[in-house]
């Protein structure tokens, strides 16, 4: 069976954060900025980070996972420190002698 492919047009538009979030650039930034005000096209400026609701339905389109903002942010999984790693591997060390 084929393997699902990313929607690549998607994928150029946006970054997906470590931890699962979507960024993206805001709408209204590009052109005709005369007639917006100093705040709005700073506001513009700003990375944005997607809904929850539409990085669900997001996932559908790069066929894996996407982590929504209003995850905990206890519940992501975080890379041991060296220090860690160390006692990690004593421990194994220790078991297996």
């Amino acid at each position: 069976m084929p393997k699902n492919k990313m929607h690549k047009g998607f994928l150029k538009r946006v970054r997906i954060s470590k931890s699962g979030k979507v960024r993206h650039r805001s709408a209204f930034h590009k052109h005709l900025s005369s007639n917006k005000s100093g705040k709005r096209l700073r506001q513009l400026r700003k990375a944005r980070y997607m809904a929850s609701a539409d990085a669900k339905r997001l996932e559908k389109m790069l066929f894996r996972r996407l982590r929504g903002r209003n995850q905990p942010r206890t519940s992501l999984r975080r890379s041991p420190s060296p220090e860690q790693k160390a006692a990690m591997r004593a421990e194994a060390a220790a078991k297996n002698d």
